[in-house]
């Protein structure tokens, strides 16, 4: 790829941090990069093995199975504040500490990531632009085994309008007042395709609006702006005008929702239960039509303390 492309794939987003950039500050004390990669049962790969086998040097390994709400029924759930601070704390994540977050299929689970960071007051983290396929493909070093580092302090406090609750998506629906949007393939949008998980009727939300993520991306990396405003224009959705997002696992919405900040629109939410876009992810219960939850809010804007944690063409907004 030219270096103009890689410039116009790193102006999608603030959110993106190039692999260049990435290389040149490992190793800085206030760095940590997060290696969170997942992948659905039917994958049949396992996601902390291939981190143990190669990972980006001095990336630690993000367990979106094991830091999530063990009390519920749905999978993936957000932990509590408390549960999540410990977690992170483990992992030598502070509140004041630049993360970068990757994984191995390119843009997939790292949204996921990404968002709950953000959810919790994280305020800078960021996504690496193309995950490991792009690092392994610059021929960029590895390591293996796991990474301990130093337990840290990180003081979590949940933007609760980042998650909708089942009732304020049912109201939305209603109302009118949110545009929901299912990040879904279209198949699965319109109940042609099977659900991966059992007990999942086909279908979608009365009302519900589809902007099938895998449109959003391509080679692993996020697609032009204008070409993500084209998809959310050919759904039907306003990025004018609020949204929540929605998907069938606890990935696809988060990455729409890292879409919808690339146009600089204001912030949505994600609804509960659901497993998309940006708010909470979750997923649909058996015998139910899949639930959404909303982006964060609060913390979308949010100032960054390092300025120069981003690429110099990166935009001042996203």
């Amino acid at each position: 790829m030219s270096t103009r492309a890689a410039n116009d794939n790193i102006q999608t987003s603030r959110w993106l941090v190039s692999t260049d950039r990435l290389a040149a500050r490992l190793g800085e004390p206030d760095l940590v990069v997060i290696d969170g990669s997942y992948h659905l049962p039917a994958a049949k790969r396992d996601a902390r093995a291939e981190y143990r086998a190669a990972h980006i040097p001095g990336a630690v390994f993000f367990d979106i199975e094991e830091i999530a709400d063990h009390s519920s029924d749905l999978p993936h759930m957000l932990p509590s504040a408390e549960a999540f601070a410990a977690a992170a704390g483990a992992l030598g994540i502070g509140n004041r500490t630049n993360i970068v977050v990757y994984d191995s299929i390119g843009l997939f689970s790292a949204a996921r990531v990404w968002w709950t960071f953000r959810v919790f007051g994280a305020e800078h983290v960021f996504i690496l632009d193309g995950g490991l396929p792009k690092w392994l493909a610059e021929a960029r070093p590895v390591e293996s085994g796991d990474e301990v580092r130093e337990p840290a302090r990180f003081s979590a406090r949940k933007n609760e309008q980042a998650v909708k609750a089942l009732e304020d998506v049912r109201q939305a629906l209603r109302s009118g007042g949110a545009q929901i949007v299912d990040a879904r393939s279209a198949e699965r949008f319109r109940g042609e395709g099977p659900e991966p998980r059992p007990g999942v009727r086909p279908g979608h939300m009365p009302g519900a609006r589809n902007v099938p993520y895998a449109g959003l991306i391509e080679n692993g990396r996020l697609v032009s702006r204008d070409r993500i405003g084209a998809a959310f224009a050919g759904g039907g959705v306003d990025l004018d005008k609020p949204i929540v997002t929605s998907c069938g696992s606890p990935r696809q919405s988060c990455g729409s929702r890292s879409t919808r900040w690339a146009r600089s629109r204001p912030a949505s939410t994600t609804a509960p239960g659901s497993n998309g876009a940006p708010g909470r992810i979750s997923r649909s219960r058996p015998g139910r039509s899949p639930d959404t939850t909303p982006r964060s809010g609060a913390n979308s804007g949010a100032p960054m303390r390092v300025r120069s944690w981003q690429d110099p063409q990166a935009p001042s907004r996203s």
